[in-house]
């Protein structure tokens, strides 16, 4: 039985300042199904999707457990390797694999034969290797088609092994999914598949000489594993309209975890696909007279209407600058007015609270928009925002402990005590200032919706009773619960960063851990992130 390489110190070293790190920069962090990571000595290759640069690969890291796994072997592009810099130090102490990608020479061919040996090595010993099979990180609202490189290094490992029976290699699949990739305090689910396992004697089709036939095959199911459990969309205008019907099925305040969540959205999202032509939706139904087809057609086209009217209606929001959940429990003006002060004064105290430790965190943040911004000058924005978490991660690092050192030293009689105190001020500072803007974002839609005049509103809460009563019949075609406040709050679980009752949610106010939240689409912003780039 294979035992896996050993654990060198730099990893643990690594994994446990990122997973600090990740915990400061995410609101909330939830991963699924840890329970399907094979164990240590077990060959296992571990695919995610790849929308955020090295951030996908230190998530991974955080997200498996070390008593199941002592280490996942990363692989990243070879650009990455030789530089002066902290990220290329912290990715060659981890062990972690260089790759050569053709775009990063000039689309010349490149040489990963060594690389390859390397890893089947590697997977022979019984280790875990970590590999993006779309082959680049990308900022878009969709999977790339993936690579065949994991199917084809399952099939030569198996190959080589052929002659031992008890040989079995899995790929655990794995789906990422960020709420706003690049934003403080926004939440992360980490989704891992149930392994596919691979044996010599049972899968004989993937021996050489293979047929290149089940390679494909092989490459489709991780695919559809991967896309199944994240939001892959063919636009950000679908994203951003599947959203919204969430939010009008399971309004704000709903009791459900980030995984349920995200699967409502991703339910949405698959019937709103069949609006795009070319993705078996109006583009491609046929000229065929038969009754199915005629109601499929008509289906396709109530979809397409009721996609519209939701995009219409979410601009319309944007444009004043209100939630959806103040039009469907519209407040008098007197209490607005009564709420104005309330919501102001609030903010005003937890700013105040949080001024001392807003200047140790000065530093860091200008550090790290300074640098943000000087890097998404060097070129267009597919090709640097996936990128911008973890430029912000590695500043924030650095300008972090540059700012705990530095605070030492001016405080040297008492070191000691400020290397405690300091780290515990700028938490409670930022917990602070989540709901100082939390406050501060209710007191500005407060005043906003007293600017609306009450025949507008009244038409908009028109509009939108409408399109709830479409979006629960499509709910209810779709297969979704009818009553989503009931069946999520009872389906189990205290879910990270919700609460449960009212003096559950009172206490958890003041919680030190984390922050209250009832919309998993906070983030550490004065204004609320529904928009999304242009396609």
């Amino acid at each position: 039985m294979p035992q896996g390489s050993p654990t060198p110190w730099s990893y643990f070293l690594i994994r446990l300042l990122f997973k600090f790190v990740l915990k400061i920069f995410y609101g909330t962090i939830v991963v699924e199904n840890a329970e399907h990571v094979p164990k240590t000595g077990e060959p296992c290759i571990v695919c995610a999707n790849h929308s955020n640069s090295l951030t996908d690969a230190l998530l991974l890291v955080t997200a498996i457990p070390q008593r199941r796994r002592n280490m996942l072997r990363l692989t990243a592009k070879s650009t990455q390797f030789g530089k002066k810099t902290f990220t290329s130090w912290l990715i060659e102490s981890a062990g972690t694999v260089p790759i050569k990608r053709r775009k990063d020479f000039g689309d010349q061919e490149v040489d990963n034969s060594m690389v390859m040996g390397n890893l089947m090595e590697a997977l022979e010993k019984g280790d875990a290797v970590c590999l993006f099979p779309e082959g680049a990180s990308r900022y878009h609202p969709s999977i790339a088609p993936l690579k065949t490189g994991v199917a084809r290094l399952v099939s030569e490992v198996l190959s080589r092994n052929r002659d031992n029976p008890a040989f079995e290699i899995s790929i655990l699949n794995c789906s990422i999914t960020y709420m706003h990739r690049q934003h403080w305090r926004s939440d992360v689910l980490v989704t891992f598949h149930p392994p596919m396992r691979f044996t010599p004697k049972a899968h004989p089709e993937l021996l050489a000489p293979v047929d290149y036939t089940h390679i494909r095959l092989l490459t489709a199911r991780m695919h559809q594993q991967i896309s199944a459990g994240t939001l892959d969309s063919p636009s950000w205008d679908l994203v951003r309209t599947s959203k919204l019907a969430a939010r009008m099925y399971a309004p704000l305040g709903t009791r459900m975890s980030l995984g349920d969540y995200v699967r409502v959205v991703r339910t949405f999202l698959d019937a709103f696909k069949l609006t795009v032509p070319g993705t078996n939706g109006e583009g491609n139904t046929t000229a065929s007279g038969s009754e199915g087809e005629g109601e499929m057609r008509e289906e396709i086209r109530e979809l397409v209407k009721l996609r519209q009217d939701l995009k219409s209606y979410q601009d319309t929001l944007s444009k004043w600058g209100v939630k959806d959940d103040r039009i469907r429990r519209p407040l008098s003006r007197a209490t607005i007015l009564r709420r104005i002060p309330i919501r102001l004064g609030w903010s005003l105290v937890l700013f105040t609270l949080s001024i001392p430790g807003l200047l140790l965190w000065l530093p860091i943040v200008l550090t790290t928009f300074i640098g943000v911004r000087n890097f998404t000058k060097t070129g267009p924005v597919w090709d640097t925002w996936d990128e911008i978490a973890q430029y912000k991660l590695v500043y924030g690092l650095i300008s972090g402990v540059c700012v705990w050192l530095g605070s030492m030293v001016i405080t040297f009689p008492v070191a000691p005590l400020t290397a405690v105190v300091v780290p515990a001020v700028m938490w409670m500072t930022l917990r602070w200032m989540e709901d100082a803007v939390s406050a501060f974002r209710a007191f500005a839609a407060l005043v906003r919706l007293l600017l609306v005049r009450g025949r507008t509103l009244r038409e908009i809460a028109e509009v939108r009773r409408d399109l709830y009563e479409r979006v629960m019949v499509l709910a209810r075609r779709l297969g979704l619960p009818e009553d989503p406040e009931t069946y999520f709050a009872q389906l189990g679980g205290r879910e990270k960063g919700r609460v449960r009752g009212s003096w559950e949610s009172r206490v958890k106010y003041f919680s030190i851990r984390r922050r209250r939240k009832r919309d998993w689409n906070e983030t550490l912003r004065l204004y609320d992130q529904v928009d999304y780039p242009e396609d």
